[in-house]
């Protein structure tokens, strides 16, 4: 079965040539060996599936889910451990969206649990404050680090522009929640209680995040292949569908920044249908009337305005 299957799949790299003669070619065995092998007839060997793999570029591991119907192969994008790893890993999105986005058919599916990080990454006090954030949780050595002492090396800072700048022309749907901005509203408060941030730098990060709402909102003014979805009943999961019409990738959150991706078509096809479902549910901003394009921003504006009469009434009391 696992043979068939992989032949299966070489026949949809060669696209019309001829599966014998490539696999003679190859493997550098006879037509006839290559015949016996694609008719079934001889077993391709592990180490000629390994060869075969190696050269049309995909991964043994991701055919055995075709075999075995209820396993999904997986593979873990890079572990974020300190700045070098966090560049890297913007770097290698960008890769991927590049190669991706060649197809006119290309399509993002973004179910916004957090703000795209793609909005968080270039030469903002905001963006500066997520990769602290991003740093003071996954490395160690940043864990007695103060915001104002910390500043990306400027190589993290354009990786991480080129890769947004990059995103910002893609056709893109994202589904948004009001508590999309949640958890960048409790880092700045948990970070300014902490001592990490001060009260002006506190309330610096919140009018940042409301120009950034404001352009988001300009975006979908503009109405060119951003679509930005409200959806009031369920809750998002950071899920992220890439597909065009020869290939799609599922991104599946593992840790922060770290995510498990599957170029399974049975996974990704449900995955494509359950966004689409939660699109069917929510109200797509760029057609909606200015009242509820209102309604939405104004929900997320006034959480912002909360935080920063917090921040405001606890250093004027300042009680310790």
């Amino acid at each position: 079965m696992f043979q068939k299957v992989l032949l299966e799949r070489i026949k949809k790299e060669l696209r019309g040539k001829s599966l014998n003669d490539t696999l003679a070619v190859v493997l550098q065995i006879s037509y006839d060996a290559a015949h016996r092998r694609t008719s079934l007839k001889s077993k391709i060997s592990l180490d000629e599936a390994v060869l075969l793999a190696k050269h049309f570029n995909f991964s043994l591991d991701t055919l055995y889910g075709e075999v075995v119907k209820n396993y999904v192969s997986v593979e873990k994008t890079l572990q974020i451990k300190d700045e070098d790893s966090l560049r890297e890993y913007f770097d290698t999105s960008y890769n991927l969206l590049v190669e991706t986005a060649k197809d006119k058919s290309f399509k993002i599916y973004y179910s916004a649990k957090d703000i795209p990080l793609f909005y968080l990454i270039d030469d903002s006090l905001l963006s500066r404050f997520k990769m602290y954030v991003w740093m003071k949780l996954l490395c160690v050595e940043f864990r007695n680090v103060r915001f104002d002492s910390f500043y990306p090396k400027l190589s993290t800072i354009q990786s991480g522009k080129r890769l947004g700048d990059f995103y910002s022309f893609l056709n893109v749907s994202e589904i948004w929640d009001t508590t999309t901005i949640n958890s960048t509203l409790k880092q700045i408060y948990f970070y300014y209680e902490a001592g990490q941030i001060s009260a002006i730098e506190a309330m610096s990060l919140c009018r940042e995040l409301k120009v950034l709402l404001n352009s988001i909102s300009e975006k979908v003014l503009e109405n060119k292949g951003f679509e930005l979805y409200y959806n009031e009943l369920l809750l998002m999961n950071n899920n992220v569908l890439v597909f065009n019409q020869e290939q799609q990738l599922l991104f599946v959150p593992n840790s922060m920044l770290s995510y498990f991706k599957t170029a399974d078509s049975e996974t990704c096809l449900e995955a494509k249908n359950y966004m689409e479902n939660q699109i069917k549910h929510s109200k797509l901003l760029n057609t909606s009337g200015e009242k509820e394009q209102n309604k939405f921003y104004n929900k997320m504006m006034q959480k912002i305005n909360a935080l920063i009469s917090l921040i405001k009434a606890d250093s004027i009391l300042d009680f310790e």
